[in-house]
């Protein structure tokens, strides 16, 4: 039975007891107040958590994924870059949708357009898995009727049309000639960044592209060669992952000595080793390639270079995790794509 009273500040306050379960909320009118008893009613006798008033009032999908930021937020657990990201997509694609409009026809399409926008079979996969881990915590946290089933039965329909799976591990090196291609187009004093520096800083480090230019001159220590990075990417720590690596010239590049070079162009406003946008240097990457004709190198692969380098000169698996991260040692297997040529140096430095 539900009961309802007038509080002093003039509000409606309705509290339902049903079959052992409470529910309380607060409506400025009090047709509000028992349209909401009723429906919580219901929802008791059907055996489901009444949802909350805020609940009530998410119309849309894009209510939804604001309700998710903000209960993780609440609990200390915003999402990271990568999520945030692919839930700002979701908002701009599907965020006007009815959460009930999201059927399996509606999501098929969904992916169909994805994958012509150019989103690969991973890409889409982490898509849909955002969309199900939004619907999953309305219906969990909020206790609204809904079904992640049209999520799982689409995921089914895209895997069988080869629009959702796994990445293929991508075993693309730069030769040299194309690291000098590179280097010769971005001498042109027009290049306002120093790509050529950056491409080279990349394989010194193996550092991901984003956190190349995030790196500071406060997290670098000169005397003992070493970089600090922070929130370094990593599945299961989304924030507090820094990382101190070694600056080595065993990649056929001196990181230090880069360092120093872009020394000249530090500013005072902007504490950043490479001051530019990252987006940029992308697209600057990505245009070079394609007037050069290199076919299918992207900024990442110049990570893998870096990697296998460190493999080339003789480091051991968890000597190269201390350089790129990674936590999972099998993830390394894949950079292990050594050329045939380096075992005349492994072999020279043995015998010395």
């Amino acid at each position: 039975m539900a009961s309802i009273r007038q509080l002093p500040s003039g509000h409606w306050r309705v509290q339902v007891r049903r079959k052992g379960k409470f529910a309380s909320e607060t409506f400025l009118r009090r047709d509000h107040a028992r349209e909401w008893a009723n429906e919580a009613e219901g929802q008791i006798d059907r055996g489901r958590q009444p949802a909350g008033k805020r609940a009530r009032g998410a119309k849309t999908f894009g209510h939804l994924i604001d309700m998710h930021i903000d209960d993780m937020k609440e609990v200390g657990k915003p999402p990271g870059r990568t999520k945030s990201a692919t839930l700002e997509m979701l908002q701009r694609e599907l965020g006007s949708l009815r959460a009930a409009d999201l059927d399996r026809e509606r999501l098929i399409k969904f992916g169909r357009d994805r994958a012509k926008q150019g989103a690969g079979p991973v890409t889409l996969s982490m898509d849909i898995g955002a969309i199900r881990l939004v619907i999953a915590h309305a219906h969990a946290v909020h206790g609204l009727e809904l079904s992640v089933e049209p999520m799982d039965m689409a995921r089914i329909a895209l895997k069988r049309l080869g629009l959702v799976g796994k990445s293929n591990e991508r075993d693309r090196r730069p030769t040299e000639d194309e690291l000098n291609k590179l280097f010769d187009h971005f001498k042109s004093p027009s290049q306002k960044i120093p790509m050529a520096r950056i491409i080279q800083f990349a394989i010194a480090t193996a550092m991901r592209q984003d956190e190349i230019f995030r790196a500071t001159w406060s997290d670098l220590n000169k005397r003992t060669k070493m970089l600090t990075i922070r929130d370094r990417k990593d599945p299961r720590q989304k924030k507090g992952n820094d990382q101190e690596i070694p600056l080595l010239t065993v990649s056929g590049y001196d990181a230090m000595a880069l360092i120093e070079e872009q020394a000249f162009q530090r500013g005072n406003e902007d504490d950043r080793i490479f001051p530019y946008n990252h987006k940029s240097a992308g697209t600057a990457f990505t245009r070079a390639c394609q007037t050069l004709e290199i076919e299918d190198l992207h900024f990442h692969d110049l990570r893998h270079e870096g990697t296998s380098r460190l493999f080339e000169a003789g480091f051991a698996i968890q000597q190269v995790a201390l350089v790129t991260g990674h936590k999972d040692w099998k993830m390394l297997r894949r950079y292990t794509h050594l050329k045939p040529a380096s075992l005349h140096a492994f072999v020279a430095g043995r015998a010395a």
